[in-house]
């Protein structure tokens, strides 16, 4: 994951004075989303290439968020962590991270943390994202934070993407030589959140490095970006999936409910990046 922390330094004393009232660090928040095609992976009519040599091209991509929270996680001992018995509301812990009842996959760091005497995880700022993204036309949107975006002192290390929504067509075609299935097939996949339920589908969880002190500059301009790839379809065998009566494979459905659990397993997989660049006021 491509993380960059570019500090500036101040041209004076003056221009890192910190004002009465100001937070340790002042962020201005960018959110960008996007579906893209990989140059590794590229076929012609514009599919991309799986690694189980099926051909997946996506013609309409969109989420919609309920809110990015930047996290700080306090120090703390490791509270007896191990990854074997997850701790309640954790179950499976492999490669690193644990699922949690939500979706969100969580680094064992955090977990560890959240167990010890620290204090565990908090969220310092929600930054609102009220309007649908749309991947295929993706763009660099500022954002607000919520309560403020003047921080307190802090090490704001995680940035957590609540999906209320992912909406994605295409069409699937194989590359063999011999294929599994003739021509083409329109392909649906969609995550809505349950009826009344306010709780995300899933939640994506990136790393980052922002520190809120006294010794780094206040201004803080914060870059976060998703990217989901072809690779989200991986695992997929399309020609195991029953095309509907209108010839659309709808994930969704539940003789389909095994590939939709892998495919929100990969998803929620997919880690943010996030690029901080300090300096002065």
């Amino acid at each position: 994951m491509r993380r960059t922390f570019l500090l500036l330094s101040c041209l004076s004393l003056g221009g890192c004075a910190w004002e009465p009232g100001q937070g340790f660090a002042v962020v201005e928040p960018t959110v960008r989303a996007a579906y893209e095609s990989l140059a590794d992976r590229s076929a012609a009519d514009g599919y991309q290439r799986l690694a189980s040599d099926y051909q997946v091209r996506v013609d309409t991509a969109s989420m919609r968020l309920s809110g990015i929270e930047l996290i700080a996680i306090a120090s703390g001992s490791s509270g007896g962590f191990n990854p074997a018995s997850p701790p309640p509301g954790y179950s499976l812990c492999h490669n690193g991270h644990c699922h949690r009842d939500d979706g969100a996959l969580i680094p064992y760091e955090q977990i560890a943390a959240e167990m010890g005497g620290g204090g565990g995880a908090s969220t310092v700022a929600t930054l609102p994202v009220p309007e649908p993204l749309n991947l295929l036309a993706p763009e660099q949107r500022a954002v607000e934070c919520t309560p403020d975006c003047a921080l307190p002192e802090t090490n704001v290390s995680r940035d957590r993407w609540g999906v209320e929504a992912l909406h994605l067509e295409g069409t699937v075609r194989d590359g063999r030589a011999t294929p599994r299935f003739q021509g083409e097939r329109r392909f649906r996949w969609e995550l809505t959140q349950a009826t009344g339920s306010e709780t995300p589908v899933t939640v994506l969880d990136g790393a980052m490095d922002l520190p809120s002190d006294r010794s780094t500059p206040p201004k803080a301009k914060l870059d976060l970006n998703l990217v989901l790839t072809a690779a989200l379809f991986d695992a997929v065998d399309w020609s195991a999936l029953p095309e509907g009566t209108n010839g659309v494979v709808d994930i969704n459905k539940q003789v389909n409910a095994d590939v939709h659990a892998a495919l929100l397993e990969r998803l929620a997989s997919v880690s943010p990046e996030a690029e901080v660049t300090r300096g002065d006021r």
